[in-house]
């Protein structure tokens, strides 16, 4: 029997934070406990996702007691301020802000290309923005057969 977890999702309540979800039930992440979390504006709503029934917490450094994974996707400020507190209390978190993004210690990652990157990690792990993650799982088994030495891209906001 594969490890079950205890996770838990900073940003629940919003589009990311609830498509995380759609895809952990998809792809039946092996959720033990699951605990939501987001701003005091979305404490105390009522999810349900799968077989759980949960109240959205307010997120809070107090919130990852017991927690093996979180999921941030919240603003910069909410991740620069409670990763650090999911870190210390023992979770291994994955955080889709810009705030660790540049950070030498940090792993920066999406897993089809650099899952290798994930046995660097020191309880964070970032991911690239949007409009990055595509383009690099695109060009990376073209990369494998012809390296690519450099990628110009613009993303504009509309």
């Amino acid at each position: 029997m594969s490890k079950l977890y205890n996770v838990a999702v900073v940003g629940a309540t919003g589009l990311v934070g609830q498509e995380f979800l759609k895809i952990a039930l998809q792809r039946r992440f092996p959720i033990k406990g699951l605990r939501l979390l987001a701003s005091t504006r979305s404490a105390g709503r009522r999810l349900t996702v799968g077989e759980w029934e949960c109240e959205v917490e307010e997120a809070t450094s107090r919130s990852f007691a017991g927690v093996d994974l979180t999921f941030f996707s919240a603003t910069t400020e909410v991740s620069r301020q409670l990763v650090p507190a999911a870190v210390k209390a023992g979770a291994i978190t994955i955080d889709d802000s810009s705030t660790w993004r540049m950070e030498p210690e940090v792993p920066l990652v999406v897993p089809e290309v650099n899952a290798a990157d994930l046995d660097a990690h020191r309880g964070i792990i970032s991911i690239p923005n949007c409009p990055t993650t595509p383009l690099v799982q695109t060009l990376w088994p073209l990369h494998r057969i012809n390296p690519v030495k450099r990628i110009e891209r613009n993303a504009y906001a509309g």
